[in-house]
């Protein structure tokens, strides 16, 4: 049984927390200029440790919290928009429509934050950034204009993940995501 299911080791709940298939992609970048304002699709964008992404209205203010606010930048799992479509009852969704700076595939961002404290994961994005996933992104109210009645529900188990930056750097759509542990 080991060759065909691997070693009593590699069933070891922390070491199976840091394997992942592949790595991932990142799809689409947005940035939101200011509150309420429409998001805008870039192609790159510089993420600055402690604060946000350039053009994002999370980058402008710094925080007082040391390390900066626990949602310095959004994520959203592309995976999901196929299921939220479904929920709101739409053919498809506008990725952009639903607020989140960041729309990446291929990789489990629920994975990607550490079941174990004294086992820090990050997301590594391109060659130069990197992010600790903070919790989950909770849908707004917003979700019912953007998506129609029910948006919210739509939402919701489906908003993604937020993140502080701990390693800053130029993001560009179609960089690798890769979860790895912190170093």
């Amino acid at each position: 049984m080991g060759d065909l299911f691997g070693s009593d080791e590699d069933a070891d709940l922390r070491s199976l927390t840091r394997r992942f298939a592949r790595s991932g992609r990142l799809d689409a970048i947005y940035v939101r200029p200011a509150h309420r304002a429409p998001t805008v699709r870039v192609e790159h964008v510089t993420a600055i440790v402690d604060r946000g992404l350039t053009g994002d209205r999370a980058c402008v203010k710094p925080s007082a919290k040391p390390g900066g606010s626990k949602r310095q930048v959004t994520l959203l799992q592309a995976e999901y928009l196929p299921v939220i479509a479904a929920f709101a009852n739409a053919e498809q969704i506008d990725p952009g429509a639903l607020r989140r700076n960041l729309v990446v595939s291929g990789v489990n961002l629920g994975a990607a934050a550490s079941l174990f404290a004294d086992q820090p994961m990050i997301l590594r994005i391109g060659e130069e950034v990197e992010l600790a996933i903070t919790g989950p992104c909770e849908p707004c109210s917003r979700m019912e204009e953007a998506l129609g009645r029910g948006g919210y529900n739509a939402m919701r188990g489906h908003g993604g993940a937020t993140a502080r930056i701990v390693r800053g750097g130029v993001l560009r759509v179609g960089d690798a995501v890769q979860c790895v542990p912190a170093v």
